[in-house]
């Protein structure tokens, strides 16, 4: 399993607003799971990004890191 990073809008309808952007933090065998997952939140998923190393360290202190588990 890996934790992917999920920057996302709310809104799936409407155009990308930087400053809008929301994360989420999922544990996952694969980007696709990691889709299927979100796929009934109607997201609009700017970008995904595998967390690993001193990139995982680093979000793992932050008071934001919740991660859920896609089944």
């Amino acid at each position: 399993m890996a934790i992917f990073k999920v920057f996302y809008q709310h809104n799936r309808d409407e155009v990308i607003v930087r400053e809008n952007t929301q994360t989420i933090y999922v544990e996952a065998e694969t980007e696709e799971q990691v889709r299927r997952y979100l796929k009934e939140r109607h997201y609009n998923i700017e970008f995904i990004t595998k967390l690993e190393g001193a990139h995982l360290e680093y979000e793992e202190k932050s008071e934001h890191f919740n991660v859920e588990r896609a089944e």
